[in-house]
């Protein structure tokens, strides 16, 4: 009886952990809120470094691009660590 003893507390154990699984499921909206801040984490300091370089190569005479392409860039990186810590912390 030894056996089915401890038969019947792992089936227990188990079906707590499956009812407590089901009680805190994340939710559409969780779901939906937390991939917007994802996005936004990524996508902010992008658009940033966009408009800052643009800004900064329409200071400089001529047509230059080197601003804004080496912004974007830097605000991709910054992102990408955004994202990394977000998601290193939940």
């Amino acid at each position: 009886m030894d056996e089915w003893e401890k038969l019947r507390k792992s089936i227990e154990r188990q079906a707590k952990r499956m009812e407590q699984a089901e009680r805190e499921r994340p939710t559409l909206m969780s779901q939906t809120a937390f991939l917007g801040v994802l996005a936004l984490l990524l996508v902010l300091p992008v658009v940033g470094g966009a408009y800052l370089g643009r800004w900064l190569d329409s200071r400089v005479p001529g047509y230059s691009i080197h601003w804004t392409i080496g912004l974007i860039l830097l605000g991709l990186l910054a992102g990408i660590f955004n994202v990394y810590f977000f998601l290193r912390e939940h």
